[in-house]
């Protein structure tokens, strides 16, 4: 069998297995959080979150509600350097973003059930 031929083939069974993967996949909410960063976010998004007094302070002082942290959450960047991830049953992340070209830092102390908001830092 000649080389063109056997790319042809695998090519052909490439196509089929995409399309079968279209298929089967499509409609389904699937996603791909492999990174470190993004299995992190996507752990503390899901759980209930629990805001401190603290942070509720800071929320109500600067206008934010409940969606606007999670969205803040969501589209930030944790900083691992900062965070205390040592602990087995709660870590702290603190998750850096930005809103309205002000620095917007979140401590989050992510536990198995919940997620409390520890602190909401704007500069």
């Amino acid at each position: 069998m000649k080389l063109i031929q056997r790319i042809g083939y695998y090519l052909g069974g490439f196509s089929i297995g995409l399309i079968f993967l279209a298929f089967f996949l499509k409609g389904k909410n699937t996603s791909c959080s492999y990174g470190p960063n993004a299995r992190t976010i996507k752990n503390i998004s899901l759980k209930k979150k629990v805001y401190s007094k603290e942070a509720l302070a800071t929320m109500q002082l600067h206008e934010l509600d409940t969606i606007a942290i999670s969205e803040l959450i969501w589209s930030g960047n944790v900083n691992f350097s900062k965070s205390n991830t040592k602990p087995k049953d709660c870590k702290t992340y603190v998750i850096e973003n930005s809103l309205e070209n002000k620095e917007v830092i979140i401590d989050v102390e992510n536990c198995d059930s919940i997620a409390k908001i520890l602190l909401v830092h704007l500069k």
